[in-house]
């Protein structure tokens, strides 16, 4: 079986870290991986903004660069709700191309989903051990059912204690463009999220989006917590952090 692997702008750009990590987790799963060299934005940012054309563009980019495997494997809810969810608003007027995207929404999984409902691990090429607690993404949880799965996935790790943070569902303040153009708003809300990360007792925070990876980690950076870790759910799956 042959996996796409759409590894996001924000991974490429900034930390490039975890997407060698999702790769060392579908290899281990037993799949052969490909990484279109091609491939760049989902084009999440620019639907939000209502450059429709834009969007629209960078949706068939998509289905040209990842239409021929049998899965796409996606390390991020955000960008993983955009194909699932929105490419079908951008391409439904075009017959042809909204026949080839029905065809391979079903194939687009976020990596966690992916992880235990297709690929079924068992066993995971790590030994992190901590005390983390869990932050759900906005699209991962409410676009694409993704609660459960990182959770079950940790609970395989021996050395893992894992504490619910309160309000784990809660938006961390990002939201992509949201963040720049609100930005009182969104610091508000990270407040919020980082005095309940805070507050868990737990030494490491780890999540599935980097968007919020970048708003959380930057915020308790700036107000002088220089020892909670953030983590992508790969990194500690994978062994990596």
């Amino acid at each position: 079986m042959r996996v796409g692997l759409f590894a996001t702008c924000l991974v490429d750009l900034m930390r490039p870290e975890i997407g060698f990590s999702v790769l060392k987790l579908l290899e281990a799963a037993g799949y052969e991986v490909m990484v279109p060299e091609a491939q760049t934005c989902c084009g999440q940012p620019a639907y939000n903004s209502g450059e429709r054309a834009v969007s629209r563009d960078l949706a068939e980019k998509f289905l040209r660069e990842f239409e021929m495997f049998d899965y796409i494997v996606v390390p991020s809810g955000s960008c993983g709700g955009m194909i699932r969810q929105h490419y079908g608003d951008l391409l439904h007027n075009d017959p042809e191309l909204n026949g080839r995207y029905e065809r391979l929404r079903e194939r687009v999984f976020e990596l966690t989903d992916f992880l235990v409902n297709v690929a079924r691990v068992q066993t995971l090429p790590s030994s992190f051990s901590g005390h983390v607690t869990y932050h759900d993404s906005c699209s991962g949880l409410r676009e694409l059912g993704v609660k459960q799965q990182p959770r079950e996935l940790l609970s395989r790790l021996p050395g893992v204690q894992l504490t619910e943070m309160k309000d784990c569902e809660a938006c961390c303040g990002f939201g992509g463009t949201f963040s720049v153009k609100y930005g009182n708003i969104s610091t508000a809300i990270v407040d919020e999220k980082c005095a309940n990360i805070k507050a868990s007792g737990a030494d490491t925070v780890v999540l599935g989006d980097l968007g919020c990876i970048l708003n959380i980690e930057g915020r308790l950076r700036r107000t002088g917590d220089s020892s909670t870790r953030v983590l992508h759910i790969a990194q500690v799956l994978a062994g990596d952090a």
